[in-house]
């Protein structure tokens, strides 16, 4: 057993080391903008995904209502996951609906919808996009494998290639999602706090 352990070690490691790519190290610099920029002209963001993915969206979401690193305002984020309107919304329409209604009940122009969905694939998380996208959200999509349907689709997008099985990819993904916010709360927070102290050091 203590090699099939070691094994799956490394190729969680293998995973996260992907975000050391210039291409991860520049979605993550561009979203932590995007999301930033958006939560100082009053947006807010939206997030979703199904099972362990709709697991992070609920964490993502409540490291910015709540706080990551150290005490600070409340950032509005909505993880898209009531069970009252997804049962529904299933129920009413298909399954395939329940994020897309969320984002029409929820999202404003200016608003970011993130989507996480490890094949790209999921029917629910591309009609979500689709209707953001109609609604003049922006969008961003954290993927794996080849990306598929939704590949190009976002306005921002993290592939995590190589694995044929979600764990590792969702592992990724949240590993992306703590760099993330580290990075809005480094630019919303201190940078504020580094204006401020030079600007009292100057008077």
């Amino acid at each position: 057993m203590d090699h099939k352990i070691l094994s799956s070690v490394k190729q969680a490691v293998q995973a996260i080391e992907f975000l050391e790519h210039p291409d991860s190290i520049q979605f993550i610099k561009d979203a932590a903008l995007m999301i930033a920029d958006t939560f100082r002209k009053g947006g807010k963001i939206l997030i979703a995904g199904n099972g362990g993915s709709l697991c992070d969206a609920n964490h993502f979401a409540e490291e910015l209502t709540g706080f990551f690193r150290k005490f600070r305002k409340a950032l509005p984020a909505i993880a898209l996951s009531e069970s009252g309107h997804l049962t529904c919304v299933s129920n009413d329409l298909g399954f395939e609906w329940v994020f897309a209604r969320g984002v029409e009940a929820f999202g404003k122009e200016g608003d970011i919808f993130i989507g996480l969905t490890t094949s790209g694939n999921s029917p629910n998380i591309v009609k979500a996009i689709e209707i953001a996208k109609n609604n003049k959200l922006k969008t961003i999509a954290f993927l794996g494998k080849s990306g598929g349907k939704l590949k190009g689709q976002a306005d921002l997008e993290l592939i995590i290639p190589g694995f044929g099985t979600s764990d590792r990819i969702q592992e990724a993904h949240m590993a992306a999602i703590h760099i993330l916010i580290e990075m809005i709360e480094l630019e919303l927070f201190m940078k504020e706090e580094e204006t401020e102290t030079r600007s009292f050091a100057l008077n």
